[in-house]
């Protein structure tokens, strides 16, 4: 028990006396969401920036296990356990931010097929499910050691299935938005922008992996190699080359570059996110300052704020002024949204504490050579 993680329990500890105060009041006393602004920091942080950070995932599980690049092996587990921690905080968030809590299984036998909300439900519902079953691969070697075949048996469907979900949730999130294209700036409005939520899932999965993998390295001694965190922060940046030229030929094709350097708060916001969130980390990657892991780890932490940066500007910058304009989180949905990251990193150090997270690659790459003779 450090400082730290008894600082971590006392958040979480007043983060869930605000929840049941939450579920038993509604929102007016505890948030400050209003009929002009019903989406506040539980959706835009908890659910839309959390999706997305919670990527390395998917990620993950197709460049490794379907894919088979085994040099990055090393990060798989890690990896995957974030985004099932991410995942289950991305749940926790959509049922805090459901008015009638109570009536949370609706959508389970109430099939708003039409619905976009619904299929994202949906999706996330089957896709964490998914996580904890693969998940169940790691337990199993230590509880339960009699079924671990079965779920190493059933690992690869898991995986496969585990690609599909996200890649229709993460571009769904997006699809939102389509029908605001007269209340969301025309910076972040666009055609594309399922497309970009998508491709910015996608690239941010490495920048986390990074950023984890790093801090884990000094706190559990397990170091990852620098030349596997730089292979996947290349992946990371190829796509975000590619999201950066679609971004740059879709506002020239809509007439609205120029939007940008009207030095108001949207466009200086629009340009905060390309140049730290693309255009600095791609550069940190393509020099010598990404072969070091205090190159990758700035890198990482400037891409995963680009996301947070973005997500939050789409919801909060771009329709404030169409919407009031008067939303302010209150302190309760801070503490609330802190004390379900306190959760997640102490259910981390429990796990990779008690089970075997690290050091399992080794023996996965000599599986799978005898399985390749």
């Amino acid at each position: 028990m450090t400082k730290s993680r008894i600082g971590l329990m006392m958040i979480g500890i007043m983060s869930v006396g605000v929840i049941i105060f939450r579920l038993i009041t509604g929102f007016g006393m505890v948030t400050n969401l209003s009929d002009d602004c019903p989406w506040g920091l539980w959706i835009a942080f908890d659910v839309l920036t959390g999706v997305a950070l919670a990527g390395g995932g998917y990620f993950t599980a197709l460049i490794v296990h379907i894919l088979h690049r085994d040099q990055y092996l090393s990060i798989a587990r890690s990896a995957l356990l974030t985004s099932l921690f991410g995942y289950l905080l991305v749940m926790g968030g959509l049922f805090l931010d459901i008015g009638q809590w109570f009536n949370f299984w609706r959508p389970f036998v109430s099939w708003g097929s039409s619905s976009v909300l619904f299929e994202v439900f949906w999706c996330i519902s089957i896709y964490t499910t998914i996580q904890l079953l693969e998940f169940g691969e790691i337990v199993t070697e230590r509880i339960g050691v009699k079924i671990h075949n079965l779920f190493k048996k059933m690992l690869p469907v898991l995986m496969i299935i585990g690609v599909v979900f996200p890649t229709v949730h993460q571009s769904s999130l997006g699809g939102l938005f389509l029908i605001a294209v007269h209340k969301l700036y025309p910076l972040w409005w666009s055609p594309f922008i399922p497309l970009f939520f998508l491709m910015s899932s996608f690239f941010v999965g490495p920048a986390m992996i990074c950023v984890e993998s790093i801090l884990a390295g000094k706190v559990f001694n397990h170091k990852i190699s620098v030349s596997a965190l730089h292979g996947l922060a290349k992946i990371s940046c190829y796509t975000m080359m590619m999201y950066l030229t679609l971004k740059i030929y879709d506002l020239v094709e809509r007439d609205i570059f120029g939007l940008i350097f009207l030095g108001n708060l949207e466009g200086n916001l629009f340009l905060m996110e390309i140049i730290f969130g693309l255009i600095v980390p791609i550069g940190i990657v393509f020099s010598k300052a990404g072969k070091t892991r205090i190159g990758l780890f700035i890198y990482g932490l400037l891409v995963g704020g680009g996301v947070v940066l973005n997500r939050l500007n789409i919801v909060f910058v771009g329709m404030s002024k169409t919407s009031g304009g008067g939303y302010i989180p209150s302190v309760w949905e801070f503490i609330v949204s802190i004390g379900l990251l306190s959760f997640g990193c102490l259910a981390y150090c429990f796990v990779v504490e008690n089970f075997r997270v690290f050091g399992h690659d080794e023996e996965e790459i000599e599986e799978r050579s005898q399985l390749s003779a």
